[in-house]
């Protein structure tokens, strides 16, 4: 495989990366890891035919791909934890952040949310609601910001007060049932909340309502002066 070897890419079609795949894990040793960065494929549907199934499996970045440091790791119906774990450990060497998937789902988890937004939008633009540039704005100045440094969950826990996410679901989760966008919510059930509050405390862990507070508002700082360096140095205005 000369064109593998000099980094050649392959376009995300299931025929081409089985053919592939099944060539190279035939010429690698029997332990190489075999990764794919397909974003629309899954790997147990084009890995299944592979030599050594165990060791193959998806490692999808995000572009600019020397920039971003998420990679996320999904293993395919016959991918071992040792060789999802080994390649874990392998972009956590180079710098990178790994996020290992506990089952392979269409659009991994980061494409999933994108995928939402991104059909929400096209809904507004469609219904002369908002343009391109608006919706934009609305991201680059607003929750794209405070979702850079602290994602949603965290965030929603802050606006939760003292109680965190607990009082933050009784307060605002049936909100969700309100017919504000095209996406159907989900059923709120006792489970559902349940998942999401072990689940931002896990995230909270020893650290306070207020230290958390504290942490936001610095990055929110530190990120608003990174974004207007940055605009001075390519001659661009604060509200571009």
């Amino acid at each position: 495989m000369p064109a593998a070897k000099n980094g050649a890419a392959l376009w995300s079609r299931r025929t081409s990366i089985t053919s592939s795949c099944c060539s190279i894990t035939r010429a690698c040793k029997p332990n190489a890891i075999i990764g794919s960065s397909t974003s629309g494929l899954l790997p147990s549907d084009f890995y299944s035919d592979t030599v050594n199934p165990d060791r193959c499996l998806v490692g999808h970045p995000f572009n600019p791909v020397y920039l971003l440091p998420l990679v996320e790791v999904v293993k395919g119906k016959k991918t071992s934890q040792e060789a999802a774990d080994a390649a874990a450990q392998i972009y956590a060497a180079i710098g990178m952040h790994p996020l290992k998937l506990s089952s392979e789902i269409p659009g991994f988890v980061a494409d999933r949310l994108l995928e939402a937004v991104w059909r929400e939008s096209l809904h507004m633009i469609n219904e002369g609601v908002a343009t391109t540039a608006e919706i934009d704005d609305a991201i680059r100045f607003g929750c794209g910001i405070r979702f850079s440094f602290m994602g949603s969950f965290l965030i929603y826990t802050l606006a939760g007060g003292d109680a965190g996410m607990k009082h933050f679901m009784a307060q605002f989760g049936p909100a969700l049932e309100l017919p504000w966008t095209k996406l159907k919510a989900p059923q709120l059930t006792d489970q559902l909340i349940d998942r999401v509050v072990e689940g931002t405390d896990q995230q909270k862990g020893s650290r306070s309502i207020k230290q958390l507070e504290r942490y936001r508002d610095d990055a929110i700082i530190s990120v608003l002066d990174a974004i207007k360096g940055a605009k001075q140095r390519h001659g661009l205005r604060p509200d571009e």
